[in-house]
């Protein structure tokens, strides 16, 4: 596999304008994961508002990391483990707050699970916690409040000319300590010094031993320009500004036209070339065998990956109507065996060493489940397979390891 990191930005990007993600761009993202690629949510959110997103991925399953805060945090999706993590001094918190009363601007910042601010009514205030799904915590007097450290804080007005004003005055005087950018029209924010989402990024990718090249980011915004442009491969959304565009690589589609989803299709699954396997030939010569017996189908087939179905019936259920996991099994080494003996070389065989397994869930009585088996390791004497077996809605029901034994024809 060519790519290993696939990072998105979230809002304009991931999600459509109604805040959703689509269904074809989440088959997608969760078939990329599937053969391996590893999903970086890069957002100026804070965590607790892309985690809801991430769990959608399925990141805590496969192993992916969200990068919150325009880079103010890193956190592993998977294990929870913090990696990274940069916050403002709460020393300038006064000196905000002061600017902040002279303009008439709201002041606030993330807290834990609350929106911590002194003008509770805020429009962009109450956006921001709907955004997020966090609650508003109104306070008298914000500077005393704030006794932690923040990873950001945000200035929010209408007033479009005093926030560029500010920004630029803040450029110069905050120079050295903190950086401040506009994310919005309405919005003045404030961060550490050198966090943007692409020295962020830079910082992951060192974390994993990962190249440039291996990496492919998605982004919008002119926030997302450094993170693109550090991406082996950078592409831009139909609606972001022309100066995004100019920046990168490639452009797709808009947001509200499923871009994600077509850039990776393009990009990542359609390298994948199905091996030259006669399916058919398989799945009629297999009927008087097990896999016959259990009703399994090869669907797809290549040189790491290997996809089969199984109906969850009376052949494949317990008798609660639900699928059995010693079927499940069979399921994994069928598609696991099949991946192996397309590898193996003319003058080998392939024999199962060890399978086991987890069972995450349950599939019922009537549905059709579907595995996906990528190889993790190819040996010269064995391969390792990792298989996922999934129900018609996409659900996790059991990931299963299977090691094969590769053998010389005696």
């Amino acid at each position: 596999m060519k790519y290993k990191l696939l990072v998105l930005d979230v809002d304009g990007t991931l999600l459509n304008n109604q805040k959703e993600i689509s269904p074809r761009t989440l088959a997608a993202l969760l078939k990329v994961q599937q053969m391996g690629v590893h999903i970086v949510l890069a957002s100026g959110r804070p965590t607790n508002g892309v985690m809801p997103i991430a769990e959608k991925l399925e990141l805590n399953h496969y192993g992916g990391y969200i990068l919150s805060y325009n880079g103010g945090q890193i956190i592993n999706v998977q294990t929870g483990e913090l990696l990274f993590e940069k916050r403002i001094d709460p020393e300038w918190i006064p000196y905000f707050v002061q600017k902040a009363k002279k303009n008439d601007f709201a002041i606030f910042t993330y807290h834990k699970d609350f929106i911590l601010t002194d003008k509770p009514d805020n429009k962009y205030v109450i956006q921001e916690a709907n955004l997020n799904k966090m609650q508003v915590v109104g306070v008298d007097n914000f500077a005393e409040a704030v006794d932690f450290s923040p990873c950001k804080c945000m200035l929010a007005s209408d007033d479009e000319e005093a926030l560029v004003g500010l920004e630029n005055h803040w450029k110069k005087r905050l120079d050295g300590v903190l950086d401040a950018f506009r994310s919005e029209p309405y919005f003045l924010e404030v961060v550490p010094q050198f966090i943007d989402k692409g020295n962020t990024l830079g910082v992951l990718m060192t974390k994993l031993s990962v190249l440039p090249e291996e990496v492919i980011a998605i982004g919008d915004g002119v926030c997302d320009v450094t993170m693109l442009q550090l991406a082996g491969v950078g592409i831009a959304m139909g609606n972001a500004e022309d100066s995004v565009k100019a920046c990168v690589d490639k452009t797709t589609l808009t947001n509200e036209e499923e871009g994600v989803a077509v850039a990776v299709e393009r990009a990542i699954l359609a390298e994948i070339r199905p091996t030259e396997v006669p399916l058919d030939q398989l799945n009629m010569r297999a009927r008087h065998a097990l896999m016959g017996n259990l009703g399994i189908q090869y669907t797809y087939a290549s040189e790491d990956r290997v996809e089969a179905t199984m109906p969850v019936d009376e052949r494949t259920r317990q008798p609660f109507g639900i699928l059995h996991g010693g079927a499940t099994l069979a399921l994994a080494e069928t598609v696991a065996g099949l991946g192996s003996m397309i590898l193996a070389k003319p003058d080998e065989i392939v024999v199962g060493m060890q399978v086991s397994g987890n069972h995450m869930s349950s599939a019922h009585e009537g549905d059709t489940v579907r595995a996906v088996g990528t190889i993790i390791h190819k040996g010269r004497s064995s391969h390792v397979w990792n298989v996922d077996v999934f129900t018609s809605t996409d659900k996790l029901v059991s990931s299963i390891r299977v090691v094969n034994s590769i053998l010389k024809k005696k």
